[in-house]
């Protein structure tokens, strides 16, 4: 295992929430040194205020990637840009963390984890349940219920004042159903070894503030080769319903998996970053019957000690990256997994706007 134990420089790129939040890990780590805020407008400036610090400020991606000459590229921009920004990182030298999506299309992700394996640079795509103790948990017990398995998802937002600005930015590039979904198919993906084999969906465009060819409404649908199926569902803006936001369940034949968020999913809550990733209990429910069909076992209640911040999520996706630079590790199917749940999210957006079922390739 190889290890090297120099500061790393670091050039954050995009002040927003996840920017903010990674910068804030960076700033707190003693393995990381941020040589340069980058963003547009004055998210950047704000951002610096916030951390008390004097970093290098840029408007210019690429004047900061010459000037600054980093190590390492944190790319937490909108999704159009992540395919440039992270191939000329790479480019310069620089492994790259890169939230997700990774690119706005399948090839462009692939250009991506083609550069990173050429240039033998370290790519992290940000999938933070990956990183969630509970999640981790769901998917393990999830992974006994046998097969076929049943999964059902949403994240709704009911979004205004400033989280609308950022939504309507996001819908420029990308839909909700593929900024959000990748997460959610990822977990699906992580539950069962069966191939995703096609893909329906639906959408609706319930306002006139975001791009013609958009929509903030979607859900999805997948089968996989076992007879697995699962939906995601979607939705951005003032208009949306929050009271069904937070479903994260998985049921099989051996019973079912559910996240029980009591307190993140109580009304106002639905356009919280904080409360996405919050679980706070699972329920594990056993579908064994007696001869008179009554269950033999209670449900089981798993309360979650580990429950982490958002800020202490982004840290803890800093320290995987830190690793991964340090100890030199193979992310090929890292890599790969994001690949895969990009591609079954696009298809689920073409499946939206053409209204045909997707069948996915081998």
């Amino acid at each position: 295992m190889k290890i090297n134990r120099t500061k790393i420089k670091i050039l954050v790129v995009g002040c927003g929430n996840m920017g903010a939040s990674h910068a804030y890990a960076y700033h707190h780590m003693d393995d990381f040194e941020i040589v340069g805020l980058v963003s547009r407008g004055v998210s950047k400036q704000t951002l610096q205020e916030e951390l008390g610090s004097d970093y290098p400020l840029f408007n210019n991606y690429e004047d900061a990637l010459r000037e600054s000459r980093p190590d390492a590229v944190c790319i937490s921009t909108y999704p159009d840009t992540h395919e440039e920004y992270a191939i000329m990182a790479m480019e310069h030298g620089a492994h790259v963390f890169v939230e997700k999506p990774l690119a706005d299309t399948i090839t462009g992700a692939r250009r991506v984890v083609e550069t990173a394996v050429r240039t033998h640079k370290k790519l992290v795509v940000g999938y933070i349940l990956r990183y969630h103790p509970s999640w981790v948990q769901f998917i393990g017990e999830g992974r006994k219920l046998g097969h076929p398995l049943v999964f059902r998802m949403n994240l709704n937002q009911q979004s205004q004042g400033y989280m609308w600005d950022v939504h309507r930015s996001l819908m420029k590039s990308c839909s909700p159903i593929v900024d959000c979904g990748v997460h959610y198919i990822d977990v699906m993906c992580q539950m069962t070894d069966a191939r995703p084999i096609s893909v329906s969906a639906i959408g609706a465009r319930l306002t006139d503030d975001i791009p013609l060819d958009n929509y903030n409404y979607g859900q999805l649908q997948i089968r996989f080769d076992d007879g697995s199926v699962g939906w995601y569902e979607a939705g951005w803006g003032p208009m949306v319903s929050e009271t069904a936001f937070f479903i994260k369940d998985v049921f099989g034949p051996r019973g079912a998996v559910s996240i029980v968020a009591k307190e993140a999913s109580r009304s106002g809550q639905s356009d919280s970053v904080e409360a996405h990733t919050r679980t706070e209990a699972i329920r594990i429910h056993h579908a064994d019957i007696d001869a008179d069909n009554r269950f033999t076992r209670p449900d089981e209640w798993i309360d979650l000690e580990d429950e982490p911040d958002h800020h202490e999520l982004c840290k803890r996706e800093q320290l995987f990256f830190l690793a991964a630079i340090q100890q030199d590790m193979d992310l090929t199917k890292s890599m790969q997994d994001a690949l895969n749940s990009l591609e079954i999210a696009l298809a689920c957006d073409k499946a939206v706007k053409t209204g045909q079922v997707i069948h996915l390739e081998e």
